[in-house]
């Protein structure tokens, strides 16, 4: 099937020729395309009226209001693209898993994964245990007409992590003692959750999302060989579960500048880049036939208006010779941000780039 034709359908998407799906297919494109990571809601006043007293979780399993959240970033910054507002251990509250996002802290499982008994508690996702997703996304692509929906999920290291660590964790000391102590058991959890991650990344396909990225926040804390033994081949699956769809395939992680090529290598279409390595440093490492996404560190967006033009420079002119770009900070979006600053960079970068 070719680049984001409905999975039930022959006719090219509304979205077929936006210039973010244009960029990444590496075709030529009418401008850069921008978008933010975490740019659904956090520091928009509008998101913090919208989801005043309720809970996170909560929140990604009411659909209009998913709807909204995931809107106003495209109707206040004109972004290239929507990304559907949820959280990446959305699948694993679906299928039971005692969780809660904590305010200041993130997500915090109550029994941590650390047996193989423990890995019978991970059922398979069905499409109704999400139903909401598919009726959110149904309300979204109505709305956003020929701008493209990405839709996401964890991958399955990073939501290992969360699983075996209890919670967020600095040195992963868990899941490096079960990835290297048990590689067997390892290896059939991370194949389990990409089981999960897949059917999750279907349904929003299905549902109409345009492109999908797979978050590996915290793969940065493994060494190459590391990855490609006890982390690659899940990915890969994963990837390989939604390839059939014809819809870009974007991977991001942070830390990762010594895992690019490796990235890319599990089967992305669109390798995200973090603001450590310049752009065309990033290009030489992933090697041809990938577009890039990024890389403004989003600290800058703290500084003047014209300090941050000056960096948005930069990231452009190191992205100037690459097969396909797309302007992202190198992370997300901090909550303190100033939203007219994210405003202004778009209609910067839209204006830089102008063909």
């Amino acid at each position: 099937m070719s680049a984001n034709l409905r999975p039930t359908g022959q006719q090219p998407t509304a979205t077929y020729e936006s210039a973010f799906l244009k960029a990444c297919r590496r075709e030529p494109v009418p401008h850069t395309p921008v978008w933010f990571m975490r740019q659904a809601g956090r520091s928009l006043p509008e998101y913090l009226k919208a989801r005043e007293g309720i809970p996170m979780l909560e929140s990604c399993m009411m659909p209009e209001l998913v709807a909204e959240i995931t809107m106003q970033p495209v109707r206040r910054h004109h972004v290239d693209a929507a990304i559907y507002f949820s959280d990446i251990v959305v699948p694993l509250k679906a299928i039971g898993i005692d969780l809660d996002i904590k305010p200041g802290v993130g997500p915090v499982v109550e029994q941590p994964i650390r047996s193989r008994a423990d890995l019978a508690r991970l059922r398979d996702l069905t499409p109704e245990d999400v139903w909401y997703v598919t009726e959110a996304i149904g309300l979204l692509t109505a709305e956003l007409g020929s701008t493209p929906l990405i839709g996401f999920a964890g991958a399955p290291f990073t939501l290992a992590s969360y699983l075996v660590e209890g919670g967020p964790s600095k040195n992963h000391e868990h899941t490096k003692a079960l990835m290297y102590g048990d590689p067997q058991l390892w290896a059939d959890l991370l194949d389990r959750l990409a089981e999960i991650t897949s059917t999750f990344l279907k349904v929003q396909i299905e549902a109409g999302a345009s492109a999908v990225q797979l978050f590996d926040s915290w793969v940065g804390a493994l060494a190459p060989a590391d990855y490609r033994r006890s982390v690659m081949p899940a990915s890969s699956k994963v990837f390989k579960a939604v390839e059939e769809y014809g819809v870009p395939r974007i991977h991001f992680g942070v830390g990762t500048g010594e895992l690019l090529g490796l990235m890319g290598e599990a089967g992305a279409d669109v390798v995200g880049v973090d603001w450590r390595v310049p752009l065309d440093e990033a290009a030489r490492r992933v090697g041809p036939g990938k577009a890039l996404q990024g890389n403004l560190d989003p600290a800058v967006l703290f500084s003047t208006p014209e300090a941050v033009e000056v960096k948005a420079r930069e990231v452009l002119d190191a992205a100037a010779d690459l097969e396909g770009h797309v302007f992202n900070l190198g992370h997300g979006v901090p909550p303190t941000t100033d939203p007219d600053s994210l405003t202004r960079l778009v209609e910067y970068v839209h204006k830089q780039t102008a063909r």
